[in-house]
């Protein structure tokens, strides 16, 4: 059944609620969260999921919706959580196939079915064929014989280099881990030995009836290497964005880390190309024997084929141990070999990447400002171009887009005030809105635009930075409002203009406070050398730029009470929150918050990504040791005096519960009122939606006991 357009909607839920309220963590963690969508080949439509959450029953429910591009009409389809991915692909424009979770042949296997979607009526599904592992991140090619050639991931036994499904592997006996190098362990997992492949299969077509034809291949297995073996996607957040199959669908490009280099000690990796059939084995693109500028030797991103096949283009970094070095653009003829570097004077990272359909033009999703926009550069381009921010002043960040065969662009975005933008923009910048969370979806009534605001205050290093400002629902200039202080994570990182189900800082606004979100040395988006400065100089520049941060907007924004105020942060927030508290600035604070910070400087070793630590300490623990002491929040523990409400996780591998604990045991020593908050099945971030919904409960009630807003804290803890 095809929904009312969103303006009807729009105006129903306006008339069912015809007030504005404040969003509660229950609303937020509860609403729709939408996937990107993808556009058919005419882009005429585009699928995406919807997934809410059912506080009664405790069980999320998905469904698969059609965007209909020209009147932003949105219609359901007949498929639920049980489909992980569409493709288009097939005899029509509104052909796809779809792979759903289950496999009625092989436990722990997908299988793949075929239907039409069109506007009108959707034909019934067709069973194709079963997998059986659980292969993920499809990309197929229909090629000149009609047949579909796709590639997918799936773990791979170190042994063989089959697909791996853990349904059906044996278990050991002993449940020992043994290791003679690192990692040992990565973000929430140890290492084991299976590591990540791209596999290639075909599906035939007989009479109408598609069937797989042949055998699935691991496509990775030949690559040699001496020290660290070949994956991809890279993990732990590595996806279907590190491999590309060509449009006649007979060649793959993938990356994977350094062969030559040990993963957990540098940052490298490169692009190989590999023949659909695995008749040979991967060459590289841009890696050592290859014709890659010599500057080029750090981390590779998202490889990219031209409509033509001819060209590949990447993204890469210069250094082999800098993970937020900037990422430069890459062209890469696979006739000549030639590499060339477009926008090289562009001071800003590419991020998404997708080619336009002239095959003359890239499209580049980079962070400016806080927010990701939209690019568009030709391949032509000289030296001096400086690519345009096609989004414009657009106040929201994009996550995905497609590009049309008009050269337009879907794009995909959020914002602090809305969970799900999609719109149309022209490379002249003229955007058509299709869809706007905050005006259907009842849980995010009372978020608008003009909650948002952004202010630049004097750096420490003689420069101006930039920081968000948030207010609450129903916000009055003639009111006062307490403070939260909130410092990204990163370091290089940003708060800009984003939607997020962990740090949602709206809804921290309207528990009654303005938010405020300072881009301090460091942050990204701003241009390297912010980014870059914060080397070895964690506790100095940033700290400077926050108490800057603070007291500009103390002597410009006389709605807040800078005389109960919050701080809080997570992961280098974190830190930087643990380091505020042994020094002056943290008696301007009621109450702080650390989310997952490191509080020892002689521990960090304890982390999974050593590159990361070297890098931004100038060197190794036993080389720089003074380094990674000078800035040990530890250290102050004579200071320590601010209430502090600390979360860590058992999961964590980037940054060890230990710290956390260690903090904990601290302050309890000093007498400083402290809680901890521990999630045993959570990693650096908290995503189960009953444990955030725990996390925002607690935090909420201990921000607001110690700022006035409520009498008392909560009795939950445990006592010992």
């Amino acid at each position: 059944m095809m929904s009312p357009p969103t303006k009807v909607i729009s105006a129903l839920v306006a008339a069912l609620l015809p007030f504005a309220r404040a969003i509660t963590p229950e609303l937020m963690l509860a609403a729709p969260r939408r996937s990107a969508a993808t556009v058919n080949p005419t882009a005429q439509l585009a699928v995406f999921t919807s997934t809410t959450y059912d506080w009664a029953e405790h069980e999320p429910s998905t469904t698969w919706n059609l965007l209909h591009v020209a009147t932003g009409n949105i219609s359901e389809l007949p498929w639920g959580s049980e489909v992980s991915e569409v493709l288009w692909i097939g005899p029509t424009d509104t052909s796809v196939i779809y792979i759903n979770r289950t496999n009625d042949e092989v436990s722990g296997g997908i299988s793949i079915w075929s239907a039409d979607i069109g506007a009108e009526i959707i034909a019934p599904s067709s069973f194709i064929t079963s997998l059986a592992a659980p292969f993920s991140g499809f990309k197929a090619r229909q090629t000149e014989n009609g047949d579909i050639n796709w590639i997918a991931s799936s773990l791979a036994y170190a042994n063989n280099g089959s697909a791996y499904n853990s349904e059906l592997a044996t278990e050991p006996y002993s449940t020992a881990r043994y290791y003679d190098s690192i990692y040992i362990r990565h973000w929430d997992a140890y290492i084991s030995h299976e590591r990540y492949a791209v596999f290639a299969g075909t599906l035939g077509n007989s009479n109408g009836t598609w069937a797989q034809k042949g055998d699935v291949r691991n496509l990775i297995s030949a690559l040699e290497y001496n020290v660290t073996r070949p994956e991809t996607p890279v993990q732990p957040f590595g996806d279907s964005g590190d491999f590309d199959l060509s449009p006649d669908g007979t060649s793959v490009v993938f990356l994977t880390k350094a062969p030559h280099l040990p993963k957990a000690n540098y940052t490298a990796s490169y692009i190989y190309q590999v023949p659909f059939d695995g008749s040979s084995a991967p060459k590289a693109i841009n890696g050592p024997g290859s014709p890659a500028p010599e500057t080029a030797k750090g981390a590779s991103s998202s490889p990219r084929f031209s409509p033509d096949g001819r060209y590949v283009a990447y993204g890469q970094q210069d250094g082999i141990s800098y993970e937020s070095d900037r990422i430069k653009l890459y062209l890469a003829d696979l006739n000549s070999g030639e590499i060339k570097n477009l926008a090289p004077d562009w001071d800003l990272s590419v991020g998404l990447l997708k080619w336009g359909p002239d095959g003359q033009h890239l499209y580049v999703g980079a962070d400016y400002i806080a927010a990701t926009k939209l690019f568009i550069i030709p391949v032509n381009s000289d030296a001096s171009f400086i690519p345009k921010n096609v989004t414009g002043s657009r106040k929201t960040s994009i996550t995905d887009f497609d590009v049309l065969p008009n050269g337009n662009a879907l794009v995909s975005s959020n914002a602090v005030w809305t969970s799900r933008n999609f719109y149309t923009v022209t490379p002249e910048s003229h955007i058509e809105i299709l869809f706007a969370a905050n005006d259907v979806d009842p849980g995010l009534t009372g978020l608008h635009p003009e909650d948002f605001e952004e202010f630049w205050y004097p750096g420490s290093q003689g420069d101006l930075q930039h920081s968000v400002l948030i207010k609450p629902t129903n916000f009055s200039a003639d009111e006062k409002y307490p403070l939260v202080f909130y410092i990204h994570g990163g370091p290089q990182g940003y708060t800009g203009n984003t939607w997020s189900t962990r740090w949602n800082l709206r809804t921290w606004a309207d528990q009654g406070y303005v938010l405020i979100g300072p881009n301090p040395t460091g942050s990204t988006s701003f241009g390297q050398k912010l980014t870059d400065n914060i080397t070895n100089e964690w506790g100095s520049y940033p700290y400077e730029d926050l108490i800057n941060a603070y007291n500009y907007a103390k002597d410009n924004y006389d709605y807040i009470d800078f005389d109960n105020a919050i701080g809080a942060g997570a992961s280098y927030g974190g830190f930087m929150t643990n380091w505020i508290q042994g020094h002056d600035f943290g008696r301007k604070f009621k109450a702080l918050v650390t989310h997952d910070g490191t509080a020892c400087g002689e521990c960090k070793y304890q982390t999974d990504e050593i590159w990361f630590i070297n890098h931004d300490n100038n060197g190794t623990w036993l080389n720089a040791m003074q380094n990674y002491n000078k800035f040990d929040p530890l250290d102050h523990a004579a200071n320590f005096s601010t209430p502090h409400f600390i979360v860590h996780s058992d999961l964590d591998y980037r940054l060890p519960v230990g710290d956390g604990i260690a903090l904990f045991n601290v302050l309890q020593e000093k007498g400083v009122p402290s809680r901890f908050l521990n999630f045993p099945n959570e990693n650096h971030w908290v995503q189960d939606r009953e444990n955030s919904l725990v996390w925002h409960t607690e935090i909420y009630n201990w921000i607001n006991y110690w700022t006035g807003k409520v009498d008392s804290l909560s009795d939950t803890p445990i006592k010992s």
